[in-house]
């Protein structure tokens, strides 16, 4: 391990958590749970097979209702068997030593009408504005979002009762709460579109009711100021979410982390900006981190950790490498992942989720 890479395993302080190192496995899609949204014993392999003392994942995004949701087998925390399903899970976790938070996840209009039409739902979103060649997505109404607010803070307790650690609100990568607060999908005239103040309101709210219920310390959120994926990414991003991550590090001084999906560095993009705003030399403060994320190799991982202090989020290198930690540690080349087997349905796709081979670790010298 090279000098360099022994950054990324110091310890880090996470609320009232103590991560061992800062290698912390991204919230990854993988529909492998019933049509029930309920997960069987893979996921528990899934999920303890990446797990390791100190270390914390992030779980797949996860529906918090019924109607948030629109993509078959992914898991949801809105149902009584559900939470026990993910108990099994957090318990394989714990029992590795390992620390695990729940994505709280609702798609808005990037929601299959096939799969929530069925159920008596719309397919909804910030305004009418499609996906493209998606249907035209009907905006929510002030009753229709406090009632959002209310699973997100039924979801969040429905995750701690199941066992995790915290919870992290995904308000990214162009699913509902990032529809809001971009003007690419929020058009509306209302007290939650306008101005930058308008179009944060949902996600703030979401904040508050979650950390209410759980406590800040137990909450992270997720942002991606760049990202163009589903239409996304704002002409200039930087005047939004400036206003959003200061208005949730003042009011929620002690929130568990902010988690940014890096952009692209070549055309200027950088969440230096939101760095700046989080970093704190005050002790307590300082227990709230940031994690990044963005297709890191190891050597970059810990020049970022090195130079810029947090934790570094791996998504895709976790797939194939169920034993990432141990490799990076022992400088130990990593395995490509089959692309082809990432979302294959259901409990029963063992294929490209919990077959591949740890590495052989060298002897120790002791």
């Amino acid at each position: 391990m090279t000098l360099s890479a022994l950054q990324l395993f110091s310890p880090l302080p996470l609320g009232d958590l103590t991560l061992s190192h800062r290698i912390v496995m991204a919230p990854m899609t993988r529909i492998r749970a019933d049509e029930g949204g309920v997960h069987h014993e893979i996921a528990v392999e899934y999920y303890g097979q990446r797990a390791t003392s100190g270390g914390l994942l992030i779980s797949e995004g996860t529906f918090i209702s019924e109607e948030a949701g629109g993509i078959r087998n992914v898991p949801g925390i809105y149902t009584a068997a559900q939470v026990s399903a993910w108990r099994t899970v957090t318990s394989e976790v714990h029992s590795k030593g390992g620390y695990i938070f729940c994505q709280l996840w609702a798609l808005g209009r990037a929601a299959s009408i096939d799969v929530i039409g069925p159920l008596g739902y719309k397919v909804v979103s910030a305004s009418n504005l499609p996906l493209k060649d998606g249907i035209v997505p009907e905006p929510l109404g002030k009753d229709d979002i406090n009632r959002y607010v209310e699973a997100y803070a039924k979801a969040a307790k429905n995750a701690i009762e199941a066992g995790f650690d915290g919870v992290e609100i995904h308000n990214a990568n162009g699913y509902l709460l990032d529809q809001f607060l971009q003007t690419n999908t929020n058009i509306r005239n209302d007290e939650y579109g306008g101005s930058i103040e308008n179009r944060s309101r949902f996600s703030l709210e979401v904040v508050k009711a979650v950390t209410e219920v759980i406590g800040q310390e137990r909450v992270g959120v997720r942002f991606s100021p760049f990202n163009p994926f589903q239409g996304m990414r704002m002409e200039d991003p930087y005047p939004t979410f400036t206003y959003i991550i200061t208005q949730i590090r003042e009011l929620y001084p002690r929130l568990g982390y902010v988690h940014f999906v890096e952009g692209d560095a070549t055309k200027g993009d950088s969440t230096d900006f939101a760095r700046k705003i989080w970093s704190s030399h005050d002790e307590e403060l300082a227990r709230s981190i940031f994690i990044s994320c963005g297709g890191y190799t190891t050597e970059k991982a810990a020049e970022v950790v090195t130079e810029k202090g947090g934790a570094v989020a791996f998504a895709k290198s976790f797939i194939g490498n169920p034993d990432l930690v141990a490799r990076i540690q022992h400088g130990l080349p990593l395995a490509i992942h089959d692309r082809k087997t990432v979302y294959l349905n259901g409990p029963k796709a063992y294929q490209g989720y919990t077959d591949y081979t740890p590495a052989v670790l060298p002897e120790s010298k002791l």
